[in-house]
């Protein structure tokens, strides 16, 4: 089982700079690997961060800007090419499925990957599995674009201390009645992933965030710049910082930087001013673990 982290391949929105690469993020989750808007270069990035094309195994596309999509042909074809044994699923709106067509067989190439479109077509839950649930909200663009949260279940822990008190071990702990169980375990809260891009502030970006143990968000511009940031449809600094800290998310990561900035310390002295909790201004490559899990006291 893999560990839980964010494996940022590129984090420069509209177009690649000298020192940033198009957007790109790989969430390692247990044995999932959920891809989210792979830009151009996205399949070199992997491969610069040790990350083989075979760990995805779903990719989601917030929307059908370039510098969300237009690394899907190389990802599509390294994964046939690697014949990858499992089905990949692939989550993007519905309005931009001839997008979608166009840049999945953008090329000639030899076809092996089991590939399968789950078109999103409005806001709720669209999938499944171990992993938890994944879910869909709709954000404010200038085109049809969603945003993603990866919600695992509540469960329980066992307390060792009291399996060992009650000389319950091996084989018995399966055995326990609900009641049994209850007295030997705690509470153990699901963890929360949200990934949000290019938007305005809106009622999903608040739902997305909510209770976030990792937000990943865009933030384009600077307070400075707040105006253009409605204009083109995009979040400030402050604007992500202030969701994070009013939807009690633990690790607050920035990301998708206009090029006009050259200091990324000022996303960071902005955002502080406002989130009091931990801030990751996204550099390409960078490796951002997911916070360890909440304890019964928060």
């Amino acid at each position: 089982m893999s560990p839980r982290e964010l494996v940022v391949l590129g984090t420069a929105s509209q177009v690649p700079t000298r020192t940033r690469n198009h957007n790109g993020y790989l969430l390692r989750w247990d044995d999932e690997g959920f891809l989210f808007d792979p830009g151009e270069g996205a399949q070199r990035q992997l491969l610069l961060a040790g990350v083989p094309a075979r760990d995805i195994t779903r990719i989601c596309l917030t929307h059908f800007h370039g510098d969300h999509c237009l690394g899907l042909p190389g990802i599509v074809q390294r994964l046939s090419l690697d014949r990858a044994e499992h089905p990949v699923h692939a989550h993007y709106p519905a309005s931009g499925a001839h997008f979608f067509e166009r840049l999945r067989h953008a090329s000639a190439f030899y076809d092996a990957l089991d590939l399968r479109e789950l078109p999103v077509t409005g806001p709720g839950p669209i999938a499944t599995g171990p992993f938890g649930v994944l879910e869909a909200r709709r954000l404010d663009h200038s085109l049809e674009t969603y945003g993603y949260r990866l919600v695992e279940p509540d469960g329980r822990r066992m307390l060792p201390e009291r399996l060992a008190a009650l000389g319950i071990h091996g084989r018995a702990i399966r055995d326990l009645t609900p009641v049994q169980r209850e007295e030997v375990s705690a509470p153990r809260p699901g963890q929360r992933f949200a990934f949000i891009m290019d938007t305005r502030l809106c009622d999903g970006v608040f739902e997305l965030a909510d209770g976030a143990d990792l937000l990943v968000v865009e933030s384009t511009y600077l307070h400075v710049d707040e105006r253009l940031a409605t204009g083109h449809g995009h979040l400030t600094a402050a604007q992500a910082a202030r969701v994070a800290a009013e939807c009690g998310v633990r690790k607050l990561v920035l990301t998708h930087f206009s090029q006009r900035y050259t200091d990324p310390a000022l996303f960071h002295a902005e955002a502080a001013e406002v989130f009091s909790g931990e801030v990751v201004v996204a550099a390409d490559l960078d490796r951002v673990p997911v916070p360890q899990r909440r304890t019964d006291n928060g």
